[in-house]
């Protein structure tokens, strides 16, 4: 059976999106290997996984990340049919005022059951995000 080990997202500023995380959903910074000039942040959500942040290479030419694509739209209302994680939380109120309180930008919706709802936004460097409430059922 697979589990998730990691998500690894690449940055130009891996600071500013560790922060991010550690500010939004509470993940914590753990020790990370040495790789010379290149500077990552490791950082753990417990009992969940662990996230990897990259300073960007732009010698790779890989698109930093869905909203770095020409022409794109930071409109959080594309995103429930675009690339983005889904991070559930027990609390979905609470947390959806966190996010106004930082100024994020949201997009809220509800599966069509009206069971479990979602709140939709960016990270600073334009990765889709969702967090849905924890299902009642």
């Amino acid at each position: 059976m697979a589990t998730l080990g990691h998500i690894a997202r690449e940055s130009s500023d891996v600071t500013r999106l560790a922060q991010f995380y550690k500010e939004v959903f509470g993940f914590e910074e753990i020790e990370s290997p040495d790789f010379g000039d290149l500077k990552v942040i490791w950082l753990n959500l417990p009992g969940a996984f662990a996230m990897h942040i990259i300073q960007r290479n732009t010698s790779t030419n890989l698109p930093e990340g869905p909203f770095s694509a020409t022409s794109a739209v930071r409109d959080p209302s594309h995103l429930p049919m675009g690339h983005h994680i889904c991070f559930t939380v027990s609390n979905f109120d609470s947390f959806l005022r966190s996010l106004k309180e930082k100024g994020i930008e949201t997009f809220q919706k509800s599966l069509p059951d009206g069971k479990v709802k979602q709140v939709f936004f960016f990270d600073p460097d334009g990765n889709g995000l969702e967090v849905a409430s924890r299902s009642e059922s």
